[in-house]
């Protein structure tokens, strides 16, 4: 009898462990652990995207991530006219990637001066300069090339306002002076570098012919 009962007790355990191993007793609760888990299989975006990098490879991303984490410098140039502009915009399209770089438009207004001059020749030019430092008048740099060699003695953003200067600087004894334009209102351009890497600055020499001598500064 007591054998009876234990081969019973075998067969009862064999079939329950049959169940639980096949998942036949999962809603009760009772089911062993899932391996393949199927549901992360299903969450998985593009899995055949994923690519195995070489130790070269990888350095090379390594590196890529350290200099975009490194310290930026802006600078900053101008200004421009728009042919200058497009020149450089032909060389920075060459050299610099599209995000590294900003060509920023304006309007310049016009602009008169007080004018004195043409005189015939350097030694000319440097006497009524210190001619008129003696009489504590200040002279400026022309921005116009076609008025070398000349003088400036003010620049205003207006014709009245230049002619007004005139009057006055006639009352000190000034005679030979005029009002000219020095330029017309115009659209000019600067550029900006915002966010300039140690990679990228080193290529900035390749740009610099496209500069016309303006100087990059850091950005104020």
């Amino acid at each position: 009898m007591m054998l009876r009962l234990l081969l019973l007790a075998l067969l009862l355990a064999n079939g329950v462990y049959f169940a639980w191993a096949n998942g036949l007793l999962r809603a009760y609760g009772m089911a062993p652990a899932q391996q393949n888990e199927p549901q992360r299989m299903a969450q998985q975006i593009k899995p055949e995207a994923v690519q195995l990098l070489s130790s070269g490879e990888f350095k090379k991303v390594e590196a890529q991530v350290q200099a975009d984490l490194a310290p930026k410098e802006c600078l900053q140039a101008g200004t421009f006219t728009e042919a200058q502009a497009q020149t450089l915009r032909s060389a920075l399209e060459d050299v610099l990637p599209a995000v590294a770089w900003q060509l920023e438009s304006e309007r310049e207004p016009a602009r008169w001066i007080v004018y004195m001059g043409k005189y015939l020749n350097a030694e000319a030019l440097a006497k009524k300069r210190t001619e008129l430092a003696g009489m504590d008048l200040k002279t400026e740099a022309l921005n116009n090339p076609a008025l070398e060699m000349g003088l400036s003695l003010g620049g205003f953003a207006s014709q009245a306002a230049a002619t007004a200067e005139l009057a006055r600087l006639a009352q000190r004894g000034i005679r030979t002076a005029r009002v000219v334009q020095e330029r017309e209102e115009d659209t000019v351009f600067s550029l900006k570098l915002p966010a300039l890497t140690e990679a990228l600055k080193a290529k900035l020499d390749e740009i610099k012919p496209a500069l016309g001598g303006k100087a990059l500064k850091k950005c104020g």
